[in-house]
């Protein structure tokens, strides 16, 4: 023969590997070249290859013969049938060791006979084969384009039945399927859900049933498994496993464990609570103890390695705490729930005073952090779920946030200096920030404790002194750019008009607390330029009607207490937002048929139906702002003439019943009109033409017509 056989001693092994690659590079026909491939493959398979060889084996056969091998029908005489499929295979999964080589072309286009031979029955002799697949499969899935390539070319599916049918090395399929949802959950799902749910039915059947480690193993596997779209409650097959999940963990966490038990059953629950929210737990008795019981254990982990850990062991901990924060923020929605609530008074009042002693131990640990921690994801996550906690309880631990506040606004700055994204992550991905840029937006979760707070003496004072509106000014400016790039039809409530109509709270707060502060800040001039170019754009559009309550009453206020900004002096975006604030206002009510009788009732108009809950106080803002800006611009009056403010209204007025006006209405209207005929001679004869003595009477606009009776 040309070439020997494999010899025993390490060094001639080398000698002889080297002699077969120097065969397979001159073989005379595809005889001699196999007879080679066989030795070469021995070796690999007893992993006598380095990098080095490797890529002399590669440079001596590249993909070309592999190829032939795969799709090879004749096997050579007395052989199985599958021997070049299996040389092939031997031979592409020594090439994905090589990183380079698993990302090639050549490697990716044949996903498909990967996925086939998972799928193909699997008798003895074909074992080393489905090792050699998952071998591929697995570099692959550590390339850049091999998870997109493995989703859209159905390797998915694939893994999903090769676990479910149990076959040789399954586990390894799970273990593939795992690392394949980290990286592309939402793709993965979106192509295969079915299948994938299959597996999280065994899974969960496998969890619900077993009486040893095994269902703590599962604990750690089937978060993986748990999506955040679409709803597992969507059917029956996905609500059925919620179910035995509830179960399994019940028994889990109703029994003493140790830690090593306990903190991979937190995550699961974190898990579903992220997907599901609190709809995988039973109403009634027995959901309740476990939902108090679930948030009890979170708030005692939380504690015990905040306030008693060293570094180190906080550092072993983070995932576990950041798991048990998901937990923690469920308690609080649970314990303000109204509606079907799952808990009773006395469990909410026991969690809420569980849940301080936890945020407590938040607060301890956020002031010890230093500089260089603050880039850490658990630093963030700190950071929100005390966002979640100020934004609904205000009273407690009051003198501990004061002392956190200037902490909380110099780390919002940092972040927001050095990185500024329209969105951050989902808390989800908080959970396992593994291969996912680390989240950013600090300032979005603390906007409505910050809220709260500039409604008080003391927390205002120490925002103020931190340049809190300076950093908020820069932060609507950023978010109101994110809301005008997206050019989306109408769509849900978004973070970020979320967040412009929290801030427009907050520097209501500080025009009604602070004004002196905003005579002296060119902050809000800056602000206020931004708030007359906004409300003329958003207010066709019905789908943001909040945002432009919101706006419309924050520019008009602050207009009040800034007439001399030169923003406001006749210029065409001073004119452009009062004559959309004035649309605003004046299109609110309408005159509708009264159900009981055959007049007419004033009533809300449609457009503003739905939104009439969050804007009507800020409807009745903007009102006694606009009076209050009417003596201030002498040419405010020209635009409500033009609008034909004063001819809807005289309409209005006299055509519904005086009982349907309820007496705040009344004051409203009154008040703008009185401003209104003050300030314009040809506003009063308007008022006067359309019997406006006579429905001012009527009304007692006791004002009104005193003002209407002067010469």
């Amino acid at each position: 023969p040309r070439f020997p056989t494999m010899a025993s001693d390490s060094g001639d092994k080398c000698a002889t590997l080297q002699r077969c690659l120097g065969v397979l590079r001159d073989a005379r026909n595809d005889s001699e070249q196999f007879a080679a491939l066989l030795l070469v493959t021995k070796a690999v398979r007893a992993g006598e290859v380095d990098a080095k060889t490797r890529r002399q084996i590669f440079d001596a056969i590249g993909f070309t013969f592999p190829t032939r091998l795969l799709i090879s029908q004749q096997p050579p005489s007395g052989c199985p049938p599958h021997t070049f499929r299996a040389l092939g295979l031997t031979l592409l999964a020594c090439f994905c060791t090589d990183p380079e080589l698993a990302g090639h072309s050549q490697i990716l286009n044949k996903i498909p006979t990967f996925n086939d031979i998972l799928l193909s029955p699997c008798d003895p002799d074909s074992t080393s084969m489905i090792d050699d697949v998952y071998q591929c499969l697995s570099a692959v899935l550590a390339t850049a384009r091999g998870p997109r390539e493995l989703v859209t070319k159905g390797t998915v599916s694939a893994l999903c039945q090769a676990f479910l049918h149990g076959g040789h090395s399954s586990d390894r399929a799970l273990t593939l399927l795992v690392g394949l949802l980290a990286i592309a959950e939402a793709r993965c799902w979106q192509r295969d859900a079915p299948q994938l749910l299959a597996v999280l039915s065994k899974l969960s059947s496998d969890f619900f049933k077993a009486e040893d480690m095994t269902k703590f193993e599962l604990c750690e596997v089937l978060p993986h498994f748990i999506p955040l779209s679409p709803p597992l409650t969507e059917n029956s097959q996905g609500s059925e496993c919620l179910h035995r999940l509830y179960k399994g963990l019940a028994d889990i966490l109703g029994s003493k464990l140790s830690q090593l038990q306990r903190d991979p059953a937190l995550k699961l629950a974190a898990s579903l609570v992220q997907a599901c929210g609190t709809e995988w737990i039973p109403a009634g008795s027995a959901g309740s103890k476990f939902l108090a019981l679930l948030v009890n254990l979170a708030c005692v982990e939380v504690r015990l390695i905040l306030e008693e850990s060293d570094a180190v062991e906080v550092e072993g901990k983070k995932e576990v705490v950041t798991a048990c924060y998901v937990l923690m923020e469920m308690g609080i929605q649970e314990c303000l729930r109204e509606e079907n609530p799952l808990l009773e008074d006395v469990q909410k009042m026991q969690l809420m005073r569980i849940m301080e002693e936890a945020f407590g131990a938040v607060i301890f640990y956020l002031t010890a952090v230093k500089q260089e921690e603050l880039q850490d994801p658990f630093v963030f996550a700190s950071v929100r779920v005390l966002g979640a906690w100020m934004a609904e309880e205000t009273s407690s631990l009051k003198q501990e946030i004061c002392g956190l506040l200037p902490f909380l606004v110099d780390y919002a700055r940092k972040l927001f200096k050095e990185d500024s994204p329209a969105e951050s992550l989902p808390q989800a991905e908080l959970v396992s920030t593994e291969g996912s840029a680390l989240p950013r937006d600090a300032l979005r979760f603390l906007l409505p404790g910050f809220c709260h707070l500039t409604a008080e003496d003391r927390p205002r004072d120490i925002l103020i002194s931190k340049g809190a509106p300076a950093l908020l000014c820069e932060y609507f400016l950023q978010q109101w750019e994110v809301l005008t790039s997206k050019r989306t039809a109408p769509a849900p409530l978004t973070s970020t008009e979320m967040s412009l109509q929290t801030m427009c709270g907050i520097f209501l707060n500080l025009v009604v607390t602070a004004p002196d502060l905003v005579r002296r800040d060119k902050t809000f001039s800056s602000l206020m330029d931004v708030l007359l170019k906004s409300l003329p754009l958003l207010l066709p559009q019905e789908h943001h009607l909040v945002l432009a309550a919101n706006i419309a009453t924050l520019g008009l206020m602050m207009a009040r207490i800034l007439p001399g900004s030169a923003a406001l002096q006749g210029t065409q975006s001073a004119k452009e937002f009062f004559g959309a604030a004035i649309r605003f206002l004046s299109q609110a009510h309408m005159a509708q048929a009264e159900p009981s009788s055959d007049g007419l009732a004033v009533a809300v108009s449609p457009a503003y139906v739905s939104a009439w809950d969050d804007i009507h106080e800020l409807w009745f803002l903007g009102m006694q702002a606009l009076a209050g800006c009417i003596p201030l611009f002498p040419w405010l009056p020209h635009a409500a003439l033009q609008a034909r403010w004063l001819e809807g209204l005289s309409q209005l007025l006299s055509c519904v019943a005086p009982a349907s006006v309820d007496f705040e209405l009344i004051t409203a209207f009154q008040s703008v009109l009185v401003e209104l005929a003050r300030a314009s001679e040809q506003c009063r004869d308007v008022i006067l033409s359309h019997q406006g003595m006579e429905w001012a009477n009527l009304y007692g606009m006791a004002a009104l017509e005193q003002c209407l009776a002067e010469q």
